[in-house]
């Protein structure tokens, strides 16, 4: 993933169900709010799983609802101005 100029990785693999996680749209989500209120955040920082919606922060596999579970991550550089390396 591209985001904003930083690239990373995931594991394409959802912790919940073993979905792939490419097929679900990168997206934001609606942010937690005190006062009625719909506030949109994460634009273009979170993959949804296709087949039951987990989010998941693309910088850290992070699940939105619990930090405690993740998707694989894995460190990523550049290299030779554009060869993507991901080290697994």
């Amino acid at each position: 993933f591209n985001l904003k100029g930083r690239v990373y990785a995931l594991l394409n693999y959802c912790p919940h169900s073993g979905a792939q996680l490419c097929r679900g749209p990168v997206t934001g989500t609606a942010l937690p709010v005190d006062d009625f209120q719909y506030v949109y955040g994460y634009e273009g920082e979170l993959v949804r799983c296709a087949w039951h919606g987990w989010e998941f922060k693309i910088a850290t596999g992070e699940y939105l609802l619990d930090p405690k579970i993740r998707a694989k991550s894995y460190r990523v550089t550049i290299e030779n101005n554009d060869d993507v390396v991901v080290y697994i």
